[in-house]
């Protein structure tokens, strides 16, 4: 669940701050400290899911403004998957959400 986590948030900076003529952003850059596998691990084991969700909606929002916003085609349908992973109220069903969030900002990187 973590690294699922991680991914995701990885994969929202990379959309709102990678450029094709600079280095890749990568999992150990100091602006994924917040977004490290170790920090959600630990939010996983304490059961904390809004926390959770505060974190990779940070990450999310990112990403929303970086692909236009919910006016877009792609905006939507990320605002419409961020409204799927809000909606879950325990740990165990974060993984559906975060599969389905992982796949769509990997296929619009």
């Amino acid at each position: 669940m973590e690294l699922l986590l991680e991914t995701v948030a990885l994969f929202s900076l990379k959309l709102a701050y990678e450029t094709e003529d600079s280095s890749p952003i990568l999992r150990d850059d100091l602006m994924m400290s917040d977004y490290e596998r170790e920090v959600f691990g630990l939010l996983v084991r304490r059961g904390e899911v809004e926390a959770i969700q505060r974190k990779v909606d940070e990450c999310l929002g990112l990403a929303l403004n970086a692909i236009g916003g919910v006016d877009t085609v792609l905006g939507r349908e990320l605002h419409r998957l961020a409204a799927d992973f809000n909606a879950v109220q325990t740990i165990e069903q974060l993984h559906t959400p975060l599969i389905a969030l992982k796949d769509y900002l990997k296929d619009i990187q």
